[in-house]
């Protein structure tokens, strides 16, 4: 099956409210307690369920999504993200399993960047970097949620304010995060406000296997990318931006995931430059498919980024029911800008200055092909 036309899609997408703009909240996102912290904050799961039926459950914790319930070419329904069903598990071991990440998505190489002439230096939890805003970064966050009976869907808008210093990052830092539930699409909208230049780079971490069980080496990747960023032994970024022709990270035509594997020592965990005539333009960056359940999975982003991530850290240590997640268990595929950007004048920069405002939008669409 092919496509819809990017126009036709996002005219779907942004058309038509689901619901009616007069029905309560409550109608269209479920809420309930889920225990607290540590340090005794309550956090709560909401369930937002679309017209089509797909089903997403976030928590406040992290702005974690904990399941994408989505039917497979014969109706199953499975959750096709990896997730756990009590918050204990989220606490337990850090994973970044379905969550915001910031302030800086990706990693920054030593932890050091140079900004209007200051050096400042970041927490470092990954080896000798700065990974997913560091040691206590947004997901580990209780986020301040308001459900929003919004023109698209039904929808959860999280806040949080990220203090001067926080993990060595300056300035206050205002974000929002919402979800937007339609139809088939989850729409994540990013905004945030600074009274200080820092660098910003802010997306989801959700570990995807629409299989819902099993390897995803058998699923077929398309990314709409003829460049990537290479890495050095530490996963940093070296500057080079280069074409994907020949090699085994080209997946400008679908590949399965596992088919090349094995070229790529560690496994999958690069950059993606995504083809962009025009600069912040929505445009499709990515499809997967499990040949098996049919289920598909097609992503459009206003970002110059895709980082793609084929699971090789799991270790079995994690498990949901009887489901140990071992190496290859879930991928993931974050919309981003360029990891290490502030130390690469190359790169698209993620400097975001008082007078101005971060804003970035992601789509990711669901279904099925039989």
């Amino acid at each position: 099956m092919k496509r819809k036309s990017f126009h036709t899609l996002i005219a779907g997408i942004l058309g038509l409210s689901i619901l009616s703009c007069n029905a309560p909240a409550e109608q269209a996102i479920k809420k309930e307690s889920w225990g607290q912290t540590p340090d005794g904050k309550a956090v709560n799961l909401y369930t937002l369920k679309s017209s089509s039926g797909l089903e997403v459950k976030i928590t406040d914790f992290g702005g974690v999504i904990t399941a994408v319930n989505a039917p497979d070419k014969s109706g199953k329904v499975d959750n096709v993200v990896l997730g756990f069903d009590d918050l204990s598990l989220y606490l337990e071991k850090r994973s970044f399993f379905g969550a915001i990440i910031g302030r800086y998505g990706n990693r920054i190489d030593k932890g050091q960047f140079t900004l209007n002439d200051s050096t400042y230096q970041l927490s470092l939890n990954d080896g000798p970097n700065h990974l997913h805003g560091g040691t206590n970064g947004f997901d580990q966050k209780v986020w301040d949620a308001t459900p929003i009976d919004a023109p698209e869907g039904p929808a959860l808008k999280l806040t949080y304010l990220s203090k001067d210093g926080e993990e060595g990052y300056p300035g206050n830092l205002e974000v929002t995060v919402t979800y937007t539930l339609k139809g088939d699409s989850l729409i994540v909208d990013y905004l945030a406000n600074t009274d200080k230049a820092t660098p910003v780079n802010l997306t989801n971490h959700s570990f995807f296997n629409l299989a819902g069980r099993g390897s995803i080496l058998d699923h077929e990747l398309t990314i709409e990318a003829n460049a990537y960023t290479p890495v050095n032994e530490t996963l940093i970024p070296t500057g080079e931006i280069k074409a994907v022709e020949g090699t085994p990270f080209d997946f400008t035509e679908p590949h399965l995931i596992g088919e090349r594997i094995n070229q790529v020592p560690g496994g999958y965990d690069h950059n993606y430059a995504l083809n962009k005539s025009e600069k912040g333009a929505m445009t499709f960056a990515s499809k997967l498919k499990d040949p098996e359940s049919g289920r598909t999975m097609e992503i459009y982003t206003e970002e110059p980024g895709l980082q793609f991530y084929s699971g090789n850290f799991l270790d079995g240590s994690q498990k949901s029911g009887d489901w140990a997640f071992e190496q290859y268990n879930g991928l993931c595929l974050e919309t981003q800008h360029f990891p290490d950007s502030p130390n690469h004048e190359n790169f698209p920069s993620t400097i975001l200055n008082p007078d101005e405002t971060y804003q970035t939008r992601t789509i990711m669409v669901f279904g099925v092909e039989k």
